[in-house]
């Protein structure tokens, strides 16, 4: 029994990441019921409950309605940044945890070994906090990266300090503080090879998560 709710979820989840024309509202709760379902099923087993099928429709429920939640005003935020940062080199994604993702590397952001921002990405932040005016039931988490370039004892404060300049750019702006998570990696999560000058730039970013919670 088991192992077939394990399937149907999975097989659910494959059909659902893969069907074009369900909104992306529509997709991330119908994952959620499928990782729901399969989490359901393996606890029912795991306790020895003999209602596995009946621990699966309890586990897609919670699955469904647990986590964030990709509504109309997230896709609307993500639409106005698209269009915000187009041309700018700025990525903008939604994340498979339903995340409103901003990659911000180091030609936008900051210059090599400092925290201040740079003037063109002043006009990015500007817009982003208008869109969090505007959706004000979420949460932010800005994470600073450098390269591998120094020691551990300059990029993990730069890294922080330059999540933290995101974070106090957007306070001037309106946006409460108490909305926005700070994180330092240092060089510790390089998406490029640190051996040259272009994957050392690349690894110089800001990340900015932005989340909604369900109610």
């Amino acid at each position: 029994m088991i192992k077939k709710a394990i399937s149907v979820g999975m097989s659910g989840l494959l059909v659902l990441a893969g069907c074009a024309e369900l909104t992306p509202i529509q997709r991330g709760t119908g994952i959620g019921a499928g990782v729901g379902a399969a989490s359901g099923a393996v606890i029912g087993s795991a306790t020895g409950s003999n209602k596995v099928g009946r621990d699966a429709a309890i586990g897609a429920a919670v699955g469904a309605l647990g986590g964030y939640i990709w509504s109309s005003r997230m896709e609307k935020q993500k639409a106005t940044m698209e269009q915000a940062t187009a041309g700018t080199g700025v990525s903008v994604s939604q994340t498979a945890d339903n995340q409103l993702k901003l990659d911000v590397p180091s030609d936008v952001s900051f210059d090599v070994g400092r925290d201040d921002i740079k003037g063109n990405f002043r006009p990015v932040l500007d817009r982003f906090a208008e869109t969090l005016r505007s959706n004000p039931a979420t949460n932010i988490q800005v994470i600073g990266h450098t390269d591998s370039s120094g020691s551990d004892a300059i990029n993990n404060p730069l890294s922080v300090n330059r999540a933290a300049s995101v974070r106090e750019y957007l306070a001037d702006r309106g946006i409460s503080s108490s909305r926005i998570g700070i994180d330092g990696r240092g060089s510790h999560s390089p998406i490029a090879d640190n051996s040259s000058e272009f994957g050392r730039a690349r690894n110089r970013r800001v990340e900015i998560f932005v989340g909604e919670r369900g109610n």
